[in-house]
């Protein structure tokens, strides 16, 4: 009788766990067929590899992409996003073509003019020069002609003197995008060139020996995600939290490390 009765309850597990297989099956169904009716956060930002760039396949990659992706995942919100010329981000922002701009954006002396989330990750602001160019140090920058890209720290570095380092040099000129200042440089057009030192680093390992970076930094950049100022949602605050969470259990730190960035130096600031 004993044996006939832990026969049963043998039987009767078995069907629970069954029951409990499938339930957890349909869930799953039912959470990717309401994938694609999860609200929208649309993201704008430039081509900026290793941060946001279109793939050879066609698709979104970079460091700033995959932190999206993961973080929309975990809050229920489908990111999509869009390319925008830079220098023309707020006028996007302002008409409601993007929810927020996020791609390498320094948050650092900007603080008033968004609604913030960050910094979640920290960059260097680096100056390349040719390998054979007599420029080794921020000071051997005066009367040289620097290239830029519009409306970023750089070119407000520069243009404004506020660095006690970095003495006057001869000419800024801005681009729209960061293609153009490889170009101008290649071409000899500018003695320099600076921005996030990852873009730089990975403009340097195209022409091996061509380019080297400065020893010094131009500035340091606490990264953030930029909302409209009168921008009220709460998934603003929920996307803040997300991204502590994702630096709390090593997802930040997976994704960056990914893309060759050190996780020392984009992280040690955020974690202080």
């Amino acid at each position: 009788m004993m044996r006939h009765n832990k026969g049963l309850i043998f039987l009767f597990l078995i069907i629970v766990s069954m029951m409990l297989f499938t339930a957890c099956a349909k869930d799953k169904e039912l959470h990717n067929d309401n994938a694609d009716n999860l609200p929208e956060l649309i993201i704008g930002s430039d081509d900026y590899k290793p941060y946001n760039y279109i793939d050879d396949d066609g698709n979104y990659a970079g460091v700033d992409v995959e932190l999206a992706e993961e973080a929309c995942r975990r809050m229920g919100y489908k990111p999509v996003f869009k390319q925008i010329v830079w220098e023309n981000k707020d006028y996007y922002l302002a008409n409601g073509e993007v929810d927020c701009l996020w791609g390498s954006f320094t948050m650092t002396g900007r603080e008033d003019m968004y609604r913030w989330v960050g910094p979640y990750l920290y960059s260097k602001q680096a100056v390349v020069v040719s390998s054979s160019s007599d420029i080794y140090t921020l000071s051997d920058l005066a009367g040289k002609r620097v290239a830029v890209q519009a409306t970023t720290k750089p070119e407000h570095i520069l243009l404004n003197g506020e660095d006690s380092r970095i003495p006057e040099v001869g000419a800024v000129y801005s681009f729209s995008n960061m293609d153009e200042l490889y170009a101008c440089l290649r071409k000899g057009y500018a003695d320099a060139i600076a921005g996030h030192e990852s873009a730089l680093n990975e403009f340097v390992e195209t022409s091996p020996g061509a380019y080297r970076v400065l020893d010094e930094s131009l500035y340091v950049s606490g990264l953030g995600v930029a909302f409209s100022k009168d921008d009220n949602r709460e998934l603003i605050d929920e996307l803040e939290c997300t991204l502590k969470e994702m630096q709390e259990d090593g997802t930040t730190r997976q994704i960056i490390e990914k893309y060759g960035i050190s996780s020392d130096t984009s992280l040690e600031a955020a974690n202080d």
